[in-house]
């Protein structure tokens, strides 16, 4: 059976860093005969979060449904239809874009917080996709997941939509000039990455 590999672009530039490492990833997955697409949210309508918790009042497994009309549904029917998710956000002022932001916190709908509870609750873990976990900053890679809040952003929207995390990406040194150019090694890195989705 074919996969389908799906990726969430979080970053504000087409063909950035982020983009860039992504789109190796996808190229390794369909080396590998996977079905790849990419959502870029700077290309979807997304509302912020009222903080209504309308969507998350139901109990159950269900996703709970937000009340703004908007491309939410568009995004997370792909989601639904995908066995892998790529998610990749670039790092800006210690965490991820708010682009991201925005989107990861519409997804709140994935959690049952009725009114009187503490705080919210995955209403599964089922985990019945990969993710794959992407993100860059100016400081060495290795710092990412220890100075900033994108890597525990990137995996709690993992999480929120079945996705276990099973391979990451963290790019660092891309600071240093506009339009920075990924180094060969990193594509070769993101592209092994993909050959293990497929």
């Amino acid at each position: 059976m074919t996969k389908k590999v799906l990726a969430i672009v979080g970053s504000y530039r087409k063909g950035g860093t982020i983009d860039s490492a992504v789109q190796a990833i996808l190229g390794g997955a369909r080396e590998r005969g996977a079905e790849t697409r990419t959502i870029y949210l700077t290309d979807q309508h997304l509302e912020f979060c009222t903080n209504c918790r309308s969507c998350t009042q139901t109990p159950g497994p269900e996703r709970g449904s937000c009340t703004q009309k908007d491309d939410l549904q568009f995004i997370l029917a792909e989601i639904d239809s995908s066995d892998v998710l790529v998610l990749g956000s670039s790092v800006n002022y210690w965490n991820v874009t708010a682009l991201f932001r925005r989107f990861m916190e519409r997804l709140i709908g994935c959690a049952y917080w009725p009114w009187g509870g503490a705080a919210p609750r995955l209403r599964t873990q089922r985990f019945t996709r990969q993710a794959v976990l992407v993100a860059s900053a100016a400081m060495p890679g290795f710092c990412i997941p220890l100075l900033t809040g994108a890597a525990r952003a990137l995996r709690i929207t993992a999480k929120s939509l079945d996705g276990k995390p099973i391979a990451h990406l963290w790019i660092g040194f891309t600071g240093k000039q506009p339009d920075q150019k990924l180094p060969p090694r990193t594509l070769e890195q993101a592209r092994r990455i993909g050959l293990r989705l497929a």
